[in-house]
């Protein structure tokens, strides 16, 4: 099922927390909502879910207005982070909740029920689980048989906000990897909403950064890390070197003097350049744009980091710069930067 959301707009008093917001999903698509929170990003979900309602815009479902259906009508299933589970119902019975609940044409028989339970809990890979308890689980358990409930209802549109937030580091990235492949057995269209830009990149098939209740840039993982559209989406995913300069007549400078760096269109102002660390190399002093004094080395295994002090618009600005391991470097040397990798943006935006 294909999503529209088209020009949609929330306010909650004097707050907007979704500003004309229009986006297309494709049907069996897994889409990330990604941004830090207050970006509207689980308030774009809520009425995608029919759990609230847009003060403006429209919400379609293949082409047919979405805002008009109950949350029941809609067919969506929900994945939250805190799971959600009945606690007085077996895995069993939780994942066979909304399959009993039916009423009219739509009542299954208890033979079918029982397929359909055994099936999903062998898909989500605890069927071994099946008469256990929540509080006999383990987070990353309590999470798959959530998923498995939410997937009963067979839904056209899966729904999960957080899912893998109350999680530690290592359970939430084998999750992770389960749930890509999870989806491609069973390609519902999915939208995720999360925070982590980890979670987003490695999953999702394209990511849709948001800030202050707009849409900074929607495409592919590789291409909002590699060619980030605002300085925000640079700044938010992936770690940024901020470096300062001026856009005059179609080249960057510091103050007055040349840096020998494309402005990359900017218009002529206050600029911030802005690279990876692993796109600002370490150079001799003087023959590279910035030059400072190392303060600091830091390694975690295979990478290095070096802090390194400038001097920019005459107060002092520490950034990082990546150092192989095999180069000889002392805290205290004097060193140029030079990013061979950058994206330019004006400064007043």
């Amino acid at each position: 099922m294909s999503i529209d959301i088209v020009g949609v707009t929330k306010r909650f008093k004097t707050f907007t927390a979704l500003d004309n917001v229009g986006l297309h999903i494709n049907g069996g698509e897994l889409i990330a909502l990604l941004g830090p929170s207050g970006s509207g990003k689980t308030t774009l979900l809520r009425i995608i879910a029919g759990l609230d309602w847009p003060d403006a815009g429209e919400v379609r479902f293949d082409g047919e207005d979405a805002l008009s259906r109950s949350v029941r009508e809609r067919n969506v299933g929900f994945v939250f982070q805190h799971y959600a589970l009945f606690r007085h119902l077996s895995v069993y019975e939780n994942v066979a909740f909304g399959l009993r609940v039916r009423r009219g044409a739509s009542k299954l028989p208890e033979a079918r029920i029982k397929e359909r339970v055994n099936e999903l809990l062998n898909l989500v890979q605890i069927d071994w689980l099946a008469e256990r308890y929540p509080a006999q689980l383990s987070g990353g358990q309590r999470q798959r048989v959530a998923l498995a409930r939410a997937l009963a209802i067979s839904p056209k549109v899966l729904l999960l906000d957080e899912p893998f937030g109350a999680l530690d580091a290592k359970v939430r990235k084998e999750l992770r990897r389960w749930l890509r492949h999870l989806h491609e057995e069973v390609p519902v269209t999915s939208v995720l909403v999360t925070h982590d830009q980890e979670e987003a990149l490695e999953l999702a098939d394209r990511v849709v950064v948001m800030g202050r209740g707009k849409i900074e840039q929607v495409g592919s993982p590789a291409d909002v890390y590699q060619n980030p559209a605002t300085a925000f989406v640079h700044d938010f995913i992936g770690e940024t070197v901020a470096l300062p300069g001026e856009a005059r007549g179609g080249a960057l400078f510091l103050r007055d003097v040349p840096l020998g760096l494309d402005a990359q269109g900017v218009a002529d102002g206050p600029a911030r350049i802005l690279a990876r660390p692993h796109e600002v190399e370490l150079a001799p002093p003087g023959s590279a744009p910035f030059s400072g004094k190392v303060l600091a080395l830091r390694t975690f295994g295979p990478i290095r980091r070096a802090d390194v002090q400038i001097a920019a618009a005459g107060e002092p600005l520490v950034v990082e710069a990546s150092v192989p391991l095999d180069q000889q470097i002392e805290v205290g040397a004097l060193v140029g930067l030079l990013p061979h990798r950058y994206k330019v943006f004006s400064a007043r935006a």
